[in-house]
């Protein structure tokens, strides 16, 4: 059984070594050799790749198996650091997504989202006010106006939910389950994580790793398609490939803080009764602020 155990744990290290880091790795060296040897010059020249790879192929140092063998190590080795790398990089760029502002660059980026939120946060309310009044009057313009209301509600949305507090979307939208949970219960929420996470089950758990997973792989493709936009000043067609990656990334990035953001908040919603009960504070009226509140005081120990 042990050995069995031990077999599997191998098997899924040596897929997810694979998959995160030699093969990602593995197609960037593909792509800078292409571009070192064709250029912008022959970007499409399949023939010169061609003749370079059989010049490879024909040199003495090819007819050596430990020489072929050496050069394959020192390949599987430069994948999985540049993979390595990748994956650091990664983390570095959640770490920015979710940055507070600051700095100045930082500070100014949530104080562009901020004048962006509010202009068009004051567009909704006035298509909104016109649309109503136009409403009551019984005008013939009363759908083309609430249509136009409900397209600039939907473009404030794009921006943030609510007035924005960081330099990227992505920060606010993890900020927000901690936010609303505040305001409606006064529970806080940084304090009450631990323990509602303790609490919940192993399905709702698999659903936040999963999630946080999704983050974690956006973050790392921006990262690749920041590296091929830079091998596109070499070779153009890395550029594309670049733009199509980094717009891949955010996308996905924003899909996932989404998905984990609700799911943060619905393991609070029905789990914060439970995490009463295993405290020992009676909640007779169901979640509220006063429940809120004493489950803040509990929870925040003093130093």
């Amino acid at each position: 059984m042990t050995s069995a155990f031990l077999s599997a744990l191998g098997g899924r290290i040596a897929e997810r070594w694979l998959t995160l880091l030699a093969l990602p790795g593995l197609l960037f060296i593909a792509a800078v050799t292409t571009a070192t040897v064709l250029g912008h010059e022959h970007w499409s020249d399949a023939g010169k790749l061609r003749a370079w790879l059989d010049a490879l192929a024909g040199s003495p140092a090819s007819r050596s198996a430990g020489t072929i063998a050496l050069v394959a190590l020192g390949v599987l080795l430069a994948a999985a650091a540049i993979g390595t790398a990748a994956q650091t990089l990664g983390a570095g760029v959640e770490l920015l997504w979710c940055a507070e502002p600051r700095g100045p660059l930082l500070r100014r980026l949530a104080d562009r989202r901020t004048r962006r939120w509010r202009a068009a946060d004051a567009a909704f309310r006035t298509a909104l006010v016109t649309a109503g009044r136009a409403r009551i009057a019984g005008s013939d313009d009363a759908d083309r106006l609430a249509g136009l209301a409900e397209s600039r509600f939907a473009r404030r949305e794009r921006i943030a939910a609510a007035a924005p507090r960081h330099p990227f979307g992505m920060g606010d939208r993890l900020a927000a389950p901690g936010q609303r949970l505040w305001r409606a219960y006064r529970l806080d929420l940084a304090a009450a994580w631990p323990h509602l996470w303790l609490l919940a089950d192993e399905g709702i758990r698999a659903e936040l790793h999963a999630a946080r997973g999704r983050f974690a792989a956006a973050a790392r493709l921006c990262v690749w398609g920041a590296a091929y936009l830079v091998l596109g000043l070499w070779w153009w067609p890395a550029a594309l490939v670049g733009i199509t990656a980094l717009a891949a990334g955010l996308r996905r990035g924003r899909a996932a803080a989404d998905a984990f953001a609700e799911l943060t908040e619905a393991l609070a919603d029905l789990h914060v009764r439970d995490l009463a009960a295993a405290l020992g504070i009676d909640s007779p009226s169901g979640m509220d602020r006063a429940l809120g509140e004493r489950l803040s005081r509990a929870l925040r120990k003093p130093a």
